[in-house]
């Protein structure tokens, strides 16, 4: 198993940044797909950026241009770097790990308001 703890979230003004970590208990070298989700008051869970072991990245289209999602095996972290924050980007953002099963981190509010 694996256990995923997220920080990095806070408060924000429209237009600013803020990085994400996603600190994993184990090595995730291995680990075929990390990710990061959102769920924002009232929505459904939506994914926003995954990142294959080989390297490969894939974003939601609400999130190309402005987030960038990154891993370093070394660390066991994985990172969402997030710039031209809108009102909209607003909501608990989770680390997930596909590694035979999908494994949650409990997750990070973001908040982005001025």
């Amino acid at each position: 198993q694996v256990q995923l703890v997220e920080s990095g979230g806070g408060l924000v003004q429209p237009g600013g940044s803020l990085r994400l970590s996603c600190a994993a208990s184990r090595s995730i070298f291995s680990i075929n797909v990390m990710g990061w989700y959102r769920q924002a008051p009232g929505k459904q869970r939506e994914m926003v950026a995954r990142i294959r072991s080989n390297g490969s990245t894939n974003y939601a289209d609400f999130v190309k241009g402005r987030f960038t999602i990154s891993r370093d095996n070394a660390k066991n972290t994985v990172y969402l770097q997030m710039n031209s924050l809108k009102p909209e980007d607003t909501a608990v953002y989770y680390c997930n790990a596909l590694w035979g099963a999908n494994y949650w981190g409990k997750g990070t509010l973001v908040t982005v308001s001025s």
